[in-house]
């Protein structure tokens, strides 16, 4: 893994990708924050030593080198999932290479289920906590220490100072935006009413299929963290109702300009924390 990412790294920066204060991973619903990047190069993920390509509807699989305002982004146009067949590893492996292309933060936005009562579609959740109920652990195996620790420290998986900086933009936005905790199941299935109850007994607010594993490996490497979710869908008791990808990903878009608007004054706000690492993710399940 190691070398892979140094290849990968050396042959980003050789596009004069240097630097960077933010990385984004940008899945559906997130659209309109790729209007606001001033593009300076822009790279097929199938020509990037050692990345996977993305095989989900809405992921596009193009990496995007520009900036915002005053600061500059790597954007990920299109993630990788572990139900797509790819290893955990390399689901993970963006964020390793972030890491290491300079970026000490990482902001993870998804689209998710809500099962909480004061939910409804279109709603903004920030992460506030999450639960791990994916089948494989991203830091299962040998630990090699030139990444971080074998054990990792997780009471504060997301940074409670993003947080606050997070509601001052929403405020001074006029956006309104909800607080909860996010639980990551493997997908691709969208989750039965029972698998819905059981997120809610468990103590979350949201469910989806991704964020989880590439906060975990952030934090393996001492990255600060940030996560947002749209609520897409619905499992609250008494009114699941069938979904679809095309519903999660028309619900995505209807929340698109606010969340686009909410990143967008995020990174252009000057406070502390200046090198900032986004990854986009999306949905509940498709996420």
């Amino acid at each position: 893994m190691w070398n892979k990412v140094q290849e990968t790294v050396k042959f980003l920066k050789n596009k004069a990708i240097l630097e960077p204060d933010f990385g984004i991973i940008l899945g559906t619903g997130l659209g309109n924050l790729v209007e606001k990047i001033n593009v300076e190069i822009t790279i097929p993920y199938e020509e990037i030593p050692n990345f996977p390509v993305s095989t989900v509807a809405g992921h596009s699989g193009e990496l995007i080198f520009g900036s915002i305002g005053n600061k500059k982004v790597v954007a990920m146009k299109g993630r990788f999932h572990f139900y797509e067949g790819w290893s955990i590893e390399q689901t993970v492996f963006p964020v390793r290479v972030m890491k290491f292309l300079g970026i000490k933060n990482l902001i993870v936005s998804n689209a998710s289920g809500g099962v909480n009562p004061a939910f409804k579609v279109g709603d903004i959740m920030i992460i506030t906590d999450h639960i791990n109920f994916m089948p494989v652990h991203p830091l299962h195996g040998k630990n090699d220490e030139r990444f971080g620790p074998r054990f990792v420290d997780m009471h504060e998986p997301y940074s409670k100072k993003m947080i606050a900086k997070m509601d001052e933009v929403a405020e001074r936005l006029n956006i309104s935006v909800q607080k909860g905790i996010y639980l990551a199941l493997q997908g691709p299935t969208f989750e039965t009413p029972a698998e819905y109850k059981m997120v809610k007994i468990l103590g979350a607010d949201a469910v989806g299929m991704s964020t989880v594993p590439e906060v975990i490996v952030a934090k393996h490497m001492g990255m600060t963290c940030f996560g947002i979710s749209v609520i897409t869908d619905l499992g609250v008791e008494g009114i699941v109702e069938a979904v679809s990808h095309e519903e999660v990903q028309k619900a995505a878009k209807g929340s698109e300009k606010n969340i686009g608007l909410l990143v967008a004054e995020f990174i252009k706000t000057d406070w502390i924390l200046l090198n900032i690492s986004i990854i986009h993710t999306f949905h509940n399940s498709i996420s």
